[in-house]
């Protein structure tokens, strides 16, 4: 009964495609490409209580049509609901606790949908709304580092679907609070895709409905997703399953799904669920979704973290680490990105740093310091240092992500890892571990159950560096994260004696310690108020900072970058050979 009304209230939406959109269409509004940013005082009137969402995946015309059931609680009086949703979805109808709207009760001229509603929501009162919809949703041009559907076909032809949003946002397939704090608390998914194909999404499968038409019904239920780990995912895909038994003493299931003809290669990555766990388990903390799943689903694109369902299109890369850098990077996002979400883009670093930083790290943990320094050195050369890390202010991931719109870039992930990697060595390993579990769980003792995944922010991490280790790192902070160059170690040397001193950026003391190699022994100076001296025997080989410990300013690295640079565009600038 409930499947047959479903279907039929789908069926109603009207909608018409008479072309296939190309990459990059339909154009989408300023409002529809911002994700995050200063939130709309309505919609910080709202906690998001639940969604319940059905799609409609027509391949043939690039279109999906939706119903979308949300559930609000009101934190202050309503009188108007404000969503965002594309407006390359155009609205069918509304209602509104049961009620239905006329249509003049509702606009979306830019990307952002402003119900009237029938009657004021007091606050603490729940209200519901029901939002029927369709249209060609927005094609990503380069997915995932833009966002949109990517329709492709497999190599037998099959349909081939999937959806990215994390740099656009939720609001490009369904109508969602766009900024990283607007998490559901519960999502129900209906994926109904055409005959012989699957969709594997979110959280756990409650079942699948064969419809009369011989399509397929997949349904799904996440608890607390982030607003961009929502992922529809449409193929003839294959199955691998398991059980995983944790050292916290749960059993997690294991999927993997997988296009037709790469069984052995699909095996061999599903064999690195395992111990990629069982290292971010022993080394952070319990897998924070041991409740539902861990699942991997391959797709026409490179890769994102959507909760519970990370996507993966490494091609089955080899790499003489030994393991899928891609597979084990959106991984560690279940850690750093779903259960630590980053209240604002602005401290995305705690998404990206982490994660790029846990890749050495696992390294480490596998084969020992030889891997790990050969890791952290390829992330070193990387660093640009053009633009602060973090601003301090509302931004949307578009201004952190990308430099032409004045943010870091790339420098959340490596310059972020490189952070991470000195704090330690200044802190300690167990010290660290500390920090990074607060961060994490909001708590030192996280077990199945005992926790829920929470927000967090650049000043509560320093706060929690500060509670672990009793004393106030804000200098390091302010140097590596608000201070765009990296902190210069002045080296002075007389027949006797080796002087270091530290030429921060912003002109603050900056007495982060530094080890020096003199002969065969190795000491590490205080560099109190960014001082330090030690006596040299004459003739005495020094190393300073031999162990890579420290970020510092490199003349190497720069005149490296400059050069690497030059050559990319000499070739870029190149005529093409016939």
């Amino acid at each position: 009964m409930i499947v047959s009304r479903v279907a039929a209230l789908l069926a109603c939406v009207s909608l018409t495609a008479a072309t296939l959109p190309r990459k990059g269409e339909p154009p989408i509004t300023a409002q529809t490409q911002k994700s995050g940013g200063p939130i709309d005082p309505d919609q910080a009137k709202l906690t998001f209580a639940a969604a319940d969402l059905s799609f409609e995946v027509l391949p043939k015309t690039q279109t999906l049509r939706g119903i979308a059931t949300l559930d609000f609680a009101a934190r202050a009086p309503l009188d108007r609901l404000v969503v965002d949703l594309d407006r390359n979805l155009p609205v069918d109808s509304i209602a509104i606790d049961g009620t239905a709207l006329p249509r003049d009760s509702w606009t979306n001229p830019q990307g952002q949908l402003r119900i009237t509603l029938p009657h004021a929501v007091p606050t603490g009162r729940h209200l519901t709304a029901r939002i029927v919809y369709g249209g060609q949703p927005h094609v990503a041009v380069n997915a995932p580092w833009d966002s949109g559907m990517v329709w492709s076909t497999t190599p037998d032809g099959a349909t081939w679907f999937a959806t990215t949003a994390e740099g656009i946002g939720c609001d490009l397939f369904w109508p969602c609070l766009d900024f990283p704090t607007g998490k559901p608390g519960v999502v129900t998914l209906h994926i109904t895709v055409p005959q012989g194909l699957k969709a594997p999404s979110n959280g756990v499968l409650l079942g699948t409905d064969a419809l009369p038409d011989g399509r397929t019904r997949w349904n799904w239920r996440i608890k607390r997703p982030a607003t961009y780990g929502i992922a529809l995912n449409v193929g003839p895909y294959e199955e691998l399953s398991g059980v995983y038994r944790s050292r916290y003493g749960n059993m997690i299931p294991l999927f993997y799904w997988y296009l037709p003809g790469e069984e052995a290669q699909a095996r061999a990555l599903f064999a690195e669920f395992a111990p990629t766990l069982d290292f971010y388990e022993s080394q952070v903390g319990p897998y924070p979704f041991g409740d539902e799943k861990v699942g991997v689903v391959e797709t026409p694109h490179k890769g994102m973290e959507h909760q519970t369902i990370n996507a993966y299109g490494n091609a089955y890369a080899k790499a003489p680490e030994g393991f899928d850098w891609l597979f084990q990077h959106e991984f560690g996002h279940e850690w750093f990105g779903n259960q630590l979400t980053a209240a604002d883009w602005d401290d995305y670093w705690l998404h990206e740093g982490y994660t790029e930083y846990m890749q050495p790290f696992y390294g480490r943990w596998r084969e020992g310091a030889a891997r790990y320094a050969v890791m952290m050195d390829d992330q070193r050369n990387r660093i640009a240092n053009l633009r602060p890390i973090v601003s301090g202010k509302p931004r949307t991931e578009e201004q952190v992500y990308e430099v032409a719109k004045g943010g870091p870039g790339q420098d959340i992930y490596y310059k972020g890892a490189w952070m991470l990697h000195t704090l330690r060595g200044l802190i300690g390993d167990r010290a660290f571990r500390d920090v990074t579990r607060l961060a994490v769980y909001g708590r030192l003792d996280p077990r199945p159950g005992n926790f829920v995944p929470r927000y967090g922010t650049t000043d509560e991490y320093e706060r929690f560096v500060q509670r672990v280790t009793g004393k106030d790192y804000g200098w390091f902070f302010d140097v590596y994260l608000r201070q765009a160059a990296l902190p210069d170690l002045i080296e002075t040397r007389t027949p006797a004696r080796l002087t270091l001193r530290w030429d921060a950026p912003g002109g603050r003391p900056f007495p982060l310690p530094v080890e020096v190699q003199v002969g065969q022994r190795i000491v590490r100076l205080p560099m109190t108020a960014g001082l330090g001296s030690i006596a040299v025997p004459r003739g005495a080989h020094v190393v300073v900072d031999p162990a890579a410990r420290v970020l510092r300013r490199s003349i190497a690295v720069e005149q490296y970058q400059a050069w690497r640079d030059a050559q990319a565009h000499k070739k870029a600038a190149a005529p093409a050979k016939d």
